[in-house]
């Protein structure tokens, strides 16, 4: 299930132009790939990283892709992110296996936690693979989207026991991350992609909105004093507010009980959590797959899929409103457009990759504009 675009051959590669719309994401991938081996990153978890980090972009989570390495690379530096080894089996049983991350880098851990899911649930129908202590692992919908391409049902949720930044339905102290949970569905066309948090927003895109100085589109967090405000500000000034679970001061009991689900899955099967009191920024990470042909088969799960997303794509919108969508409608639709045109990153991440590739010794990548500036016919 790993990646094989490994565009890089060292430090030094002479990393590939921009296309006219956007960034080529080989190129990117190549880039990314590069800053890590730079950093002294192996070479299969780079290759694996970097792509994982473009898909995200090349999908639209703009907070989850190449936005993340500025961080992974700096710690990588610092000791907070190892640069090779294998996970520990911790525990293992007939259809599922327990695995200490030893702090390697998410991406790679969750692909091969992938891997891992997929074999088993080829031979027991069902396959799960809880992780501790693994390190930060970016976007759950790309993980998810690589196993319903195969076939199978892929299930990939994550928490972080070493933060806190989400209140329970009804408290203003933080207990939880954001805890999100994706799903891979099949279908006989597009699988249905889920990546959900179980609060109404993500540390990231509050981090995000607070530095450009922007407000939330609605009141997704609260003040100390438990006031709903759309200012991710509340978020950093002291006392310190929290995001509000999913369904917020009306209905967050939903939120809340998803939160608790994603803690018994992660941190409480893989037994290393909060409890433990870590101090390391990082994920417990639950991986499931789910065969359809072990149950009542590929082509029945498919007729059954199926059925479901022509209702939902018939069924008559609000007046005024757009027709349905299904989820990850958009992404995949966004991903086969930014693979064919360029992949259009967020403003300022690629400022930041250019100071950390400056910092590594690793040649910059052109922008987009360079290319179309100077490939006119005037």
């Amino acid at each position: 299930m790993t990646a094989t675009n490994d565009m890089t051959s060292g430090t030094t590669a002479t990393v590939a132009s921009a296309t006219q719309d956007g960034y080529e994401a080989n190129a990117l991938r190549a880039f990314a790939c590069t800053l890590l081996k730079a950093a002294g990153v192996r070479d299969d978890i780079a290759r694996d990283t970097a792509d994982i980090l473009v898909d995200a972009d090349l999908m639209g989570h703009t907070t989850h892709g190449l936005a993340l390495l500025p961080a992974y690379l700096q710690q990588l530096a610092d000791g907070g992110m190892r640069k090779a080894g294998e996970p520990t089996i911790v525990a293992r049983a007939a259809a599922c296996e327990t695995w200490d991350g030893e702090r390697l880098p998410g991406p790679w851990l969750t692909l091969r936690a992938l891997d891992r899911a997929c074999a088993l649930a080829t031979a027991q129908g069902s396959g799960t693979i809880a992780i501790r202590r693994s390190h930060h692992v970016a976007c759950l919908a790309t993980y998810a989207k690589r196993g319903a391409e195969q076939g199978v049902l892929t299930l990939v949720h994550c928490s972080d026991p070493s933060g806190a930044s989400v209140a329970p339905f009804g408290a203003v102290t933080p207990v939880f991350t954001p805890n999100p949970l994706s799903a891979g569905i099949p279908t006989s066309t597009d699988p249905i992609l889920l990546d959900i948090s179980a609060s109404y927003t993500t540390n990231g895109m509050t981090t995000r909105l607070f530095n450009a100085r922007e407000m939330l589109p609605h009141p997704w967090v609260q003040d100390a004093q438990g006031v709903p405000t759309r200012d991710p500000a509340v978020l950093f000034n002291e006392p310190k507010g929290t995001l509000l679970p999913l369904g917020g001061h009306e209905a967050g009991h939903k939120g809340f009980a998803l939160a608790l689900l994603i803690e018994a899955l992660t941190s409480a099967l893989a037994g290393h959590g909060r409890a433990d009191a870590p101090q390391n920024w990082g994920a417990s990470v639950f991986v499931q797959v789910l065969d359809p042909r072990a149950f009542g088969g590929l082509d029945a799960f498919c007729t059954q899929m199926d059925w479901l997303v022509r209702a939902c794509h018939d069924a008559t919108p609000r007046p005024g409103g757009p027709s349905v969508r299904m989820p990850g409608e958009r992404a995949l639709a966004l991903h086969r457009e930014q693979s064919a045109y360029g992949v259009a990153l967020h403003p300022g991440i690629m400022e930041a990759l250019g100071a950390c590739a400056e910092r590594l010794g690793v040649p910059a990548l052109n922008p987009p504009s360079s290319r179309s500036a100077g490939s006119g016919s005037g």
